[in-house]
């Protein structure tokens, strides 16, 4: 392989980074204010998406359970993309686009927060999850690319959007995991006060 093109790849990541930087630091502040609304009220976070994005709901949710970078109680947080006999017994027995939208019904509560990833936009599952987390009065947090699809067509003024504006799903989300990563660290602040570190 030319290490011309794997240095590319670091480049045009490092340069979406920073060009999102200052575009998306308010509506990730938004999440962040959502999510540490919702936790110091005793409600949780869910998390769904598919492929890539599915990983991105684990890891996110491991973060809050487990910890980020200090040492604190575990955060209530669940990503819907871990149960397989959940996720095969709803896909076989009505479909595959209401896998997350019954675990939604079954586990959200007004006052919880959806954590939405789809890079597109356009995930079926995602926005039947979507319309099945706004019916239960909860609140959304959208993970997406590219234009935000129908995803960001379905919600209202007190949900966030975080939408990277970028056609590729590679580059997409890798900005999705720094986003991640900017959302932990500003919930344990938030809850927390002060610097890790310190």
């Amino acid at each position: 392989m030319n290490n011309q093109r794997i240095l590319a790849h670091f480049q045009e990541s490092a340069e979406l980074k920073l060009q999102c930087a200052a575009s998306l630091a308010q509506p990730i502040a938004q999440a962040i204010e959502l999510m540490f609304s919702a936790l110091s009220n005793g409600n949780k976070i869910l998390a769904c998406g598919n492929g890539g994005s599915a990983a991105d709901c684990q890891h996110f949710a491991a973060e809050l359970v487990g910890r980020f970078e200090r040492e604190r109680f575990p955060l209530p947080a669940m990503a819907l993309t871990t149960d397989t006999s959940i996720m095969t017994a709803v896909g076989n027995d009505y479909s595959y686009k209401e896998i997350f939208s019954k675990q939604v019904q079954a586990f959200g509560q007004a006052g919880d927060v959806l954590l939405a990833i789809s890079t597109s936009g356009n995930s079926a599952n995602v926005v039947a999850a979507v319309e099945a987390a706004l019916e239960r009065e909860m609140r959304i947090v959208l993970l997406t690319g590219k234009d935000g699809g129908a995803l960001a067509k379905l919600l209202t003024d007190a949900d966030v959007n975080i939408c990277v504006p970028n056609g590729r799903t590679a580059r997409i989300q890798e900005v999705h995991l720094v986003t991640i990563h900017a959302i932990c660290d500003g919930i344990d602040v938030a809850l927390f006060g002060g610097d890790a570190n310190e």
